[in-house]
């Protein structure tokens, strides 16, 4: 035993060894992401560099860094050499996006395979595939509601997670977005007459809502900043074989957005709650707001640096 360590510390030593080893534990272990957009946010910010659990989900195929082709066979035609347990509800999941397996994605997995989802402005509706018992017994009498004859939990990740909620950074709903691009999105319009929400007629038809069901073996991803996230509203769910790992912490933050993209830019990337805060009573749009923030961009967010996700996700955010 103590020649086969000997041994292993001697092969380690050496650059091969070294090389080995890193791409052993990127391949199957952890792997290091950053957050590049919005979307998870106030959970998860901008320039959080994250490291991933990549064994929380069964171990997936791996795939040359950069480049990202797979180095092995698809043996089990899931995308994972070692099949596990797919993501719970409420999970924040890291994923191949369906469109582009070469991008990957960060998002909270709202519903698995089989559940329903009916989505207004700013409402999120769930009736889990498990039925009206297991609703009853895992979620508060007050979060229910019967739609269609059926029992639904409205917004369940709302309160439970802190970071979840609708807080809109451009002039139009993502509803409304939906709504007009019902073609070529995942969800499509309904109408439920127990909903207390605004109409739209397309074709002469009511609509007040948007709904789809989740195929099996399948995740239904969204961003906790729901009223910016490019999700699976959008590109549809997301397959078992597309699933990486769960954030497990962050090592690294720092906020590098710019004054301009703060402000407010052409595709909707603005963020007027961090520079007010940056800026106090100073207006916004003001030079003097700009070479304050100048000043602040590029700090590291050290308050952020080595905290557990799993932690942070249940605290108050600060953003």
């Amino acid at each position: 035993m103590k020649k086969a360590i000997t041994s292993f510390y001697r092969f380690s030593s050496t650059w091969t060894g070294t090389i080995v080893i890193v791409l052993f534990l990127i391949f199957f272990v952890l792997q290091s992401f950053v957050i590049p957009s919005g979307s998870m946010k106030r959970t998860l910010l901008i320039g959080d560099f994250l490291f991933a659990k990549k064994y929380s989900y069964g171990i997936p195929i791996p795939h040359l860094p950069w480049v990202e082709l797979p180095l092995l066979p698809d043996f089990n035609d899931n995308g994972h050499l070692i099949t596990g347990d797919g993501p719970q509800r409420g999970d924040i999941v890291i994923f191949r996006y369906p469109k582009d397996p070469k991008i990957h994605y960060v998002k909270r997995c709202v519903a698995t395979g089989g559940d329903e989802i009916i989505y207004i402005d700013k409402a999120l509706f769930i009736r889990p595939h498990e039925g009206d018992a297991f609703i009853k017994q895992n979620y508060k009498p007050e979060q229910l509601i019967t739609l269609q004859g059926k029992l639904w939990v409205r917004d369940p990740y709302i309160g439970k997670y802190p970071g979840v909620g609708y807080n809109p950074e451009m002039d139009t709903s993502i509803f409304e977005i939906l709504l007009q691009r019902s073609n070529d999105v995942d969800m499509k319009p309904i109408f439920v007459e127990e909903l207390n929400s605004p109409i739209y007629t397309n074709d002469n038809i009511d609509i007040n809502a948007l709904y789809t069901k989740v195929p099996k073996d399948n995740y239904y991803m969204m961003g906790d900043n729901r009223e910016n996230s490019n999700d699976s509203r959008f590109w549809g769910p997301v397959p078992y074989a597309n699933i990486v790992g769960k954030p497990m912490v962050i090592y690294f933050s720092m906020e590098f957005q710019s004054y301009e993209t703060l402000l407010g830019s052409q595709d909707g990337g603005k963020d007027h709650a961090v520079l007010k805060r940056a800026c106090g009573n100073i207006d916004i749009a003001s030079k003097e707001c700009k070479d304050i923030w100048d000043r602040e961009r590029f700090r590291i967010r050290w308050d952020r640096v080595g905290r557990n996700i799993e932690s942070l996700e249940l605290e108050a955010p600060i953003e």
